[in-house]
């Protein structure tokens, strides 16, 4: 009977699929403030500078995990940690993820699908905000086995409000009309663009997509938001090589229109100078 009995423990382990972030006790005090959602908006800036984190300086420090093909893993956190940066990357194959932000048993207020052409060069990051209590993140792989995935959740600290008007007051916005598409193109200069979309409260849902070249498409996310508002999204997309071109599509009805700001995230100085150098350039 104790063999049988620790047989019935190891499977239960080994059927675990849940994985936990680094405890409460080493994440900074202000993870502690009141949820704002204007916190999410940020400044851009040039490449090497300590304003702003690239994607490849946050995969140095947050915990991953792997996600095989067909397999769902899950995380929660403490009700002090008001909102979480979720990453995913791949060794280099495409990459096919839901990700869903519960709260409780049977509500699922925030929805991404997350389609990466190359989950190395251009990889997911995002701001999933989280108030109040019995929040988890779940990340579900919908590739084959073949396409496993790397996922990291870490806390990001939470500005203050002043600060985050001020970053928003920076930004240009967009209103997107239910069923409107809107584009805008960005130079070789930019690495990585920055992405927002609010709403007045109503639900958000809407598709964002990395283009370079006609109907070349590098990344895709579906996403919905059951309050716009309290619950708005922020990403980053590595947008490397030229021709980058992001497109939103509101893809709710006209009665539902969002506000969005898409700005360079970090540029590189050196690229934007040498391009402004080689425009008195004439050939015959």
């Amino acid at each position: 009977m104790k063999f049988f009995g620790a047989l019935l423990a190891l499977s239960a382990i080994q059927g675990t699929s849940a994985f936990t972030v680094a405890s409460p006790k080493v994440v900074s005090t202000t993870l502690k403030a009141s949820y704002d959602p204007n916190s999410f908006g940020v400044p851009s800036a040039s490449a090497g500078t300590s304003a702003v984190k690239s994607t490849s300086e946050i995969w140095k420090d947050v915990p991953t995990v792997r996600v095989q093909g067909d397999t769902l893993k899950t995380c929660s956190f403490e009700e002090n940690i008001d909102k979480v940066e979720v990453v995913m990357k791949t060794e280099g194959r495409p990459l096919d993820a839901n990700v869903e932000l519960w709260q409780g048993h049977h509500n699922s207020p925030m929805k991404m699908n997350v389609y990466l052409e190359d989950g190395s060069l251009r990889s997911f990051r995002a701001l999933v905000p989280s108030p109040g209590s019995s929040n988890s993140i779940s990340i579900r792989n919908t590739a084959t086995m073949e396409f496993p995935l790397v996922a990291g959740i870490e806390t990001a600290a939470v500005a203050s409000s002043a600060s985050a008007a001020d970053s928003l007051s920076a930004l240009t916005s967009r209103t997107v009309q239910g069923g409107a598409v809107f584009t805008t193109p960005f130079s070789p200069s930019v690495q990585s663009v920055q992405v927002m979309l609010k709403t007045d409260g109503r639900p958000l849902n809407a598709r964002v997509e990395l283009l370079q070249g006609p109907n070349n498409t590098k990344q895709v996310m579906e996403i919905y938001s059951e309050d716009g508002k309290d619950r708005p999204f922020y990403f980053v997309i590595d947008t490397p090589g030229t021709g980058n071109v992001i497109r939103i599509v509101n893809t709710a009805t006209v009665e539902f229109p969002m506000t969005a700001w898409v700005e360079p995230h970090i540029t590189d100085s050196a690229v934007e100078n040498a391009s402004a150098t080689n425009e008195g350039l004439t050939w015959s």
